[in-house]
């Protein structure tokens, strides 16, 4: 089919949308989610907003290596901790980590995996701002660009090996669908009808390099026709919209009818991560006009609408989530170091002679200094 051919209203090229411009919503997508439900995604949002923008500072001010921020993404990590089941699987991107927190992960072993001291469940082992947790069935992504999608593709055909009503959602940008991850994951998922979801975070930026320069393709939702994987392209900054199209993707899978595509069309409205300088490759007029679609300001003006939120509850959120975190930091900060004894943990089940004799050489050296003295 050529381009030229593309309606659009085929799903992969239009844009689901369920929040309007005034506040409203089209009736006939809107997932008509309950109040108390809706109240609850509209703090997470803010949290990971006032969280991003914490670690943030923190970082400025040598308190933590590094960080990656959501803030202008914050609708479909939300709306996915919202939408899944508790015996999915996750398999974020950089921007994904917060569907953990949704999924109930304690805030301050959130933050100790971006401290990497003894607070952390993953033993300080891994890079900063990859946060995982078995307890809410996370894997932590890898640097390397889009592995996490074969990976997520792999569980989907366990579980559907195994009879289970599970799925598996991975998570990918723009970039990642120029890596040959992708295309393997892709068409294996299409071969082999597995249960998974896979979300494409379109944010137009894969660090410096435009989406225009990453692919030909009129949307990234087309390219799922190549692999019989049905495509969903949603405005990722309206979160009913997002929470919508994920469930019933899931309901799809779940139902043996195999993979779903999501392009969700976003903006990343700070840098890319802190080590970031987007000033050298975008213009402050291009960030300027996608604010004026945060998904954090519609999700508020639906919920104002609704009567739902005034400014003084708002108020109160802000200083309750402004407390919370800051309690979170200041007792995760004061965790020590991981144990240097822990280097030899995890490794077998039972610990080989060479770990045993190698934790013993350890043990009688002199304890390195720290950065404090």
């Amino acid at each position: 089919m050529n381009l030229e051919e593309l309606r659009d209203d085929d799903p992969d090229v239009a844009l689901t949308c369920v929040l309007r411009e005034d506040g409203s919503t089209d009736p006939a997508t809107d997932p008509r989610l309950p109040s108390d439900l809706l109240l609850r995604a509209y703090r997470e949002m803010r949290r990971l907003r006032a969280l991003d923008a914490k670690m943030i500072l923190l970082q400025r001010q040598g308190r933590v290596g590094f960080y990656g921020a959501a803030q202008g993404q914050e609708a479909v990590p939300i709306a996915t901790g919202l939408a899944v089941d508790k015996d999915d699987w996750i398999f974020p991107a950089l921007r994904e980590q917060s569907v953990m927190l949704v999924r109930g992960f304690p805030l301050t072993k959130f933050l100790a995996q971006v401290f990497g001291n003894a607070g952390d469940v993953n033993k300080g082992r891994q890079m900063p701002s990859h946060q995982s947790g078995r307890a809410v069935n996370q894997v932590s992504w890898s640097s390397c660009i889009g592995p996490q999608i074969p990976q997520a593709v792999g569980t989907a055909w366990a579980m559907k090996l195994k009879k289970t009503k599970s799925v598996a959602i991975g998570f990918c940008g723009d970039g990642a669908t120029s890596q040959p991850d992708f295309h393997n994951a892709m068409n294996f998922a299409g071969v082999f009808k597995v249960p998974a979801v896979i979300v494409c975070q379109n944010n137009h930026w894969s660090i410096s390099v435009p989406t225009e320069k990453q692919t030909a393709s009129r949307t990234i939702a087309v390219k799922g026709r190549a692999y019989g994987v049905p495509a969903v392209r949603v405005d990722g900054n309206d979160l009913l919209a997002v929470y919508k199209v994920l469930s019933d993707a899931c309901v799809r899978a779940r139902e043996g009818k195999g993979p779903t595509f999501i392009e969700a069309v976003t903006y990343r409205i700070g840098a890319h991560s802190t080590s970031d300088d987007p000033t050298r490759y975008r213009s402050d007029a291009e960030v300027e006009m996608w604010k004026k679609k945060d998904p954090l300001d519609r999700l508020r003006a639906y919920l104002v609408r609704q009567s739902l939120l005034d400014d003084a509850a708002d108020a109160r959120l802000e200083e309750e989530l402004t407390a919370e975190i800051s309690a979170a930091v200041n007792e995760v900060e004061a965790f020590p170091m991981p144990a240097r004894e822990t280097l030899f943990e995890d490794v077998f089940a039972k610990p080989t002679w060479n770990l045993v004799e190698q934790s013993e050489q350890l043990a009688k050296l002199p304890i390195a200094p720290t950065h404090g003295g």
